[in-house]
């Protein structure tokens, strides 16, 4: 028997065992969506049980980013030479990438997300990343049926890079796992209160400002930096906290399990999330469906994912971010202002919505 003629397949093939935000994007999204014919090219690396029994077709497990460099080679490759294969023998007529990858000069029919083009904002000509963006992004976008992209911010970035027209994007928000991020009725900590970050410890994420800003704390108060560490980077931001004088005031986590990530964001007296640019920006969405206070940037799409339920500061200033940390430690009345606008403003997103309004988009292109 032929394989079904209308199929959609979705290519998961960047997905690791330690999902992070494009990750957590597919995982939350695919068990939403219905679509006939859909098929799902994943490894072992994907947890079975969060795709609730969608049809997978096996692919390798060597092509995530917990590979390095080589990971992300294999997975090109792997999508230039095998993956239209795949296709034609699926007699699939669209696949669906979560990431901006599809193959090139092929018959695939494609319709590809991208979530920010921060590599091109903070372009580094050492940075295999800035030469991904700047080469060959731009070549899958052009040939895309249409391009998903999770913020207005984002959209407009497509087209001030790649000069992509608008009616070729589709802004479609993010979400968070309702399940997961929830207020949680925890014993008061017994140690010092903390700030949390949550990402990536990248130049552009701020977190140099922020150890900054600590300096004027009370010193009981700490911060806590939940995210895999990254030798370029991590050694830098440690060497800064001992020069500065914070000694264990600072804490690297490495990468904090899903389960485990809610825990944190409940006992933190405020997420802090000063980055200089996002495309959507996880923390703040997932800390505000906590109940956790939110301090962030007022550029790129963070002002579209708190609404007025956060203190949005200008990145580049320190006096600024300070402020808003002293504001917290002072001003119990705020924080409890903001624990319930956030709760308000996460409750308007949710996967369904974000499920619905990417099917709509690929049914046009199904055929």
């Amino acid at each position: 028997m032929l394989p079904d003629a209308s199929s959609t397949l979705i290519n998961l093939s960047f997905i690791g065992q330690k999902p992070t935000g494009l990750a957590t994007y597919a995982l939350n999204l695919i068990p939403e969506l219905s679509l006939p014919g859909l098929k799902l090219l994943a490894s072992d690396n994907v947890p079975k049980s969060r795709l609730k029994g969608q049809v997978c077709l096996p692919i390798p497990a060597q092509f995530t980013p917990e590979q390095g460099k080589l990971g992300h080679l294999r997975r090109l490759a792997w999508t230039q030479m095998q993956l239209p294969k795949i296709y034609a023998d699926q007699r699939a007529s669209l696949l669906f990438s979560p990431v901006p990858e599809a193959p090139l000069y092929s018959r695939c029919r494609s319709i590809v997300v991208v979530h920010d083009l921060i590599p091109l904002r903070f372009p580094s000509w050492k940075s295999p990343l800035t030469q991904y963006a700047r080469h060959y992004m731009p070549r899958v976008l052009e040939q895309a049926e249409h391009i998903l992209c999770n913020s207005t911010a984002t959209a407009q970035d497509i087209t001030q890079f790649f000069q992509i027209p608008a009616h070729k994007i589709t802004p479609i928000p993010l979400a968070h796992d309702r399940q997961n991020f929830r207020p949680m009725d925890l014993p008061n900590r017994s140690d010092r209160p903390y700030f949390l970050y949550v990402g990536r410890p990248d130049p552009y994420k701020n977190l140099a400002r922020v150890l900054w800003a600590m300096t004027a704390l009370p010193p009981e108060y700490e911060l806590w930096i939940a995210g895999s560490s990254d030798r370029r980077f991590t050694p830098r931001l440690q060497a800064q906290a001992t020069e500065l004088g914070l000694g264990d005031r600072v804490k690297f986590l490495e990468y904090v399990t899903y389960d485990h990530l809610p825990i944190l964001y409940n006992q933190a007296i405020a997420l802090i999330f000063p980055s200089l640019w996002e495309g959507f920006g996880f923390p703040a969405l997932e800390a505000m469906a906590c109940g956790t206070p939110v301090i962030t940037s007022n550029l790129s799409s963070l002002p579209e994912v708190t609404g007025d339920a956060a203190i949005l500061i200008d990145p580049y200033n320190e006096a600024e971010i300070t402020e808003a940390m002293r504001q917290l430690v002072l001003n119990p009345a705020e924080r409890s202002r903001l624990r319930s606008a956030g709760l308000a403003q996460a409750s308007q997103f949710s996967w369904t919505k974000t499920a619905q309004a990417t099917g709509a988009v690929l049914e046009q292109y199904l055929g």
